[in-house]
């Protein structure tokens, strides 16, 4: 094992090289078929420019108290000490408790801070505002709100469709026929949300070809798929109504298996009626398809006799349930799958994620991993993740939710630890209007991200290169340790410290340490976790000191197998214990947006519809090939895809053309929501009328005291909508929405993104 030091991200294992406090190089882990190049973001990521150095305060906050401002944002900072943070912040949470409760603060954090099992920003805080007393927290995630809750009313869980999916190895061997809807993009393979060690993707997909395996992608990017591939370039949005022509052949053609449906499946009758045009003489064939999703229906004809022929697996990305109606695309595929009869058999069936992240296809442990325990929440209130500015902005609002009728708290102060809403959330000058009518906002940050310039009290976290850890994924066979590789930047603090620090102040220190240090920590999540295992494992001292610990996975895998098998011992998680094409619950809730099975919702956004007369470019804010959502931004690799130090945005050569613009130019990007510069990349990969502007640029306002500011960087969530999926899940719908393109002929100005606000001392 090499002598330089080993850490891990969430995107890949690897050894460095330490000079000045800081990341000087990288390598990849051995054995690491596919390594990231994202790992070439990480030298220079401790002592960057972008650091939060020391506790600051805004200078309004501190001058006229908590309460609601149009200054987030563009307000100075004041430098305060430690002990004064933790005054001022303990009795500031103190008041709100005191005066308005508990459900009046919102604990957000959105997971991906760090890969570590300890040091892990959302872990932490929920700990600490659970011993103050609870919070209103949020379910769900922006990458799989709609799929967190159709997917358990239809096939009982979600978490299963991910970490016990049918294994590539089963792929490689047994399937003829891939049918991705969203593609299956090798760039999202090299993500794991708590770690990673290997990415087996691009190996295995070249082993499937090679045994003649056959991929047909459905999206409008050719890269989507990574190779070879039958690729049909659909309108945006239509999706759905390609599965259910696909399915109409299936139906007429006498190639739905009737027996599969008949008795792993519940409801399918009357979504058949749907399907054939019985009830609103309107049958769903390729025919009426092909009309507006720009795909042939002799092309849908051949597939869907094709996908019954062989072993065939439907899949879907997340990226389609991140949409208007987006709990449609999942249970759809899923239907089209169980219409095929293959659910449960080596190389068929079924797949929501391939392509995502890197878990799908990868053997799940045998157990669980350590965690920090968080404890109980008494707060029972809770909102949708994606519906963080209807919150803000409409207090004591009802709204539905999964057949619940809920309401809006009235939240006074926003506690944030971990991810960067700017990166998530959906149109950010509404976003920005609603972080202002609270009291106060509390940041915990290693980085000058607009979240924390929008902050009233900023706490300056390490990263998780400061501090030791362990890390690993419940598909990754590796525990690996994390020890420190440099000393925390200026006067940085792991959240640890600073959150022990204030239960101290505010009564219940004691509780949250239980007395140990973060090393001591360490231990006893280690010890505690290994004393339940079936197999012998090191002292922690010689786990720490060998640096990895091998763990056993469950291999082979075919998804659904067991309960294909018996599906009485192994009745799924659902009222009728099978798959609920029709859901008598869903369909009880009388949701105008979500029928009781799988229908066709024509997109509020799409290029068939009415607004695009007026923007006629249908814009895809996809995941980014350069870095992990916005994390380091400022590294080498994501700098270097920028556009004159811009987001690039794709167009292609026909609709560049038409507007003048040539590589290079940088255009102004706008609907009726907002504007964003960006930089153009003449591309043929995609189809006529779609743009592709990624995630992740930081958001940098043109004027920070303008809510509706043109971004300057390139941060399409200037122009999404925040609305929900439908009411059944009030999902994140931010990866579509429609645009114009005109090239930009003013004074460009200076990004200043990474660049810390002004701070003056105490």
């Amino acid at each position: 094992m090499s002598d330089a030091p080993t850490s891990l991200t969430h995107w890949g294992a690897f050894t460095a090289d330490v000079d000045s406090g800081d990341i000087a190089a990288v390598r990849p882990i051995d054995g690491d078929a596919d390594p990231s190049p994202l790992l070439g973001n990480l030298p220079g990521s401790i002592r960057h420019r972008s650091r939060i150095a020391a506790p600051v305060v805004r200078r309004g906050w501190l001058r006229d108290g908590p309460g609601p401002t149009t200054r987030r944002g563009a307000d100075e900072f004041v430098a305060v000490s430690w002990d004064e943070l933790t005054e001022l912040l303990a009795g500031e949470l103190r008041r709100v408790v005191d005066t308005h409760g508990n459900e009046a603060i919102f604990g957000g954090s959105y997971g991906w801070a760090s890969a570590g099992r300890f040091h892990h920003a959302q872990s932490q805080i929920h700990r600490f505002l659970n011993l103050l007393g609870g919070y209103t927290f949020s379910r769900h995630s922006y990458s799989l709100g709609a799929t967190g809750v159709i997917m358990p009313r239809i096939v009982g869980t979600h978490d299963d469709l991910f970490k016990r999916s049918t294994a590539w190895e089963v792929i490689v061997e047994h399937t003829d026929l891939l049918v991705c809807f969203g593609g299956m993009a090798l760039k999202n393979t090299a993500i794991n949300h708590g770690a990673t060690t290997t990415h087996p993707a691009r190996d295995a997909l070249r082993r499937f070809r090679e045994r003649g395996g056959r991929i047909v992608s459905f999206s409008p990017l050719r890269d989507d798929v990574h190779g070879e591939c039958e690729w049909h370039a659909p309108v945006p949005g239509t999706d759905v109504a390609i599965m259910l022509a696909l399915a109409h052949v299936l139906a007429t053609e006498s190639l739905a298996d009737r027996d599969f449906l008949n008795t792993y499946c519940t409801g399918y009758d009357r979504f058949e009626r749907y399907l054939l045009g019985l009830d609103d003489g309107l049958p769903k064939s390729p025919h009426w398809a092909a009309e507006f999703c720009g795909v042939p229906a002799d092309d849908l004809i051949a597939l869907a006799r094709r996908m019954a022929a062989g072993r065939t697996i439907v899949t879907v990305s997340w990226s389609l349930q991140r949409v208007r109606f987006g709990e449609q695309a999942p249970w759809m595929g899923l239907t089209l799958a169980a219409m095929l009869g293959q659910i449960g058999l080596p190389g068929g069936g079924f797949g929501h994620g391939y392509g995502s992240m890197n878990e799908p296809g990868l053997p799940p442990l045998r157990f669980g991993l350590p965690r920090l325990p968080q404890g109980v929440n008494p707060v029972r209130t809770f909102i949708p993740v994606a519906a963080v500015s209807d919150m803000l902005l409409h207090p004591g609002e009802q709204f539905d939710y999964n057949g619940r009728r809920l309401t809006y708290p009235d939240i006074k102060l926003v506690y944030w630890a971990g991810g960067n809403p700017f990166h998530h959330h959906q149109d950010i000058p509404r976003l920005r209007r609603a972080l202002g009518r609270v009291d106060t906002l509390v940041v915990h940050e290693p980085y000058w991200t607009a979240m924390a310039k929008h902050a009233d009290i900023v706490v300056p976290s390490t990263t998780s290169f400061e501090r030791d850890d362990f890390s690993g994924s419940r598909n990754d066979p590796v525990l690996m340790a994390m020890p420190k590789l440099a000393e925390p930047y200026a006067q940085s603090r792991d959240d640890y410290t600073t959150f022990a620090a204030l239960a101290d102040r505010l009564g219940f220190g004691e509780q949250f340490t239980e007395g140990r240090t973060a090393r001591q920590w360490l231990a006893h999540l280690y010890e505690k976790w290994s004393a339940g295992l079936d197999f012998a494992v090191p002292t922690f001292e010689e786990f720490w000191r060998r640096g990895r610990l091998r763990l056993p996975t469950e291999d082979g895998l075919t998804l659904l197998a067991d309960f294909r098998a018996d599906p009485i011992e192994h009745r799924l998680a659902t009222p009728s214990g099978r798959i609920e094409i029709f859901s008598a619950a869903i369909a009880g809730f009388g949701y105008p947006d979500c029928a009781g099975h799988p229908k066709w919702y024509a997109p509020d956004e799409w290029l068939g519809g009415a607004r695009a007369v007026r923007y006629p470019l249908h814009l895809l804010a996809n995941q980014p090939a350069s870095r992990l959502h916005s994390q380091l931004d400022g590294g080498a690799v994501s700098q270097a895809s920028k556009v004159r130090g811009r987001e690039p945005i794709r167009m292609h050569p026909a609709d560049a053309a038409a507007r003048g613009l040539v590589d290079g130019d940088i255009v102004r990007v706008f609907n009726d929501r907002g504007a964003c510069l960006a930089g153009v990349v003449i591309d043929d990969r995609l189809r006529r009328y779609v743009v592709q502007l990624a995630t992740g640029a930081w958001f940098d306002p043109a004027d920070p005291a303008d809510p509706d500011a043109m971004c300057v960087h390139g941060n399409p969530n200037v122009l999404t909508a925040d609305v929900g999926t439908s009411s059944l899940a009030h999902g994140s719908t931010g990866a579509h929405a429609l645009v114009q393109i005109e090239k930009f002929t003013g004074v460009l100005p200076p990004v200043r993104a990474h660049e810390p606000p002004v701070i003056v001392g105490s």
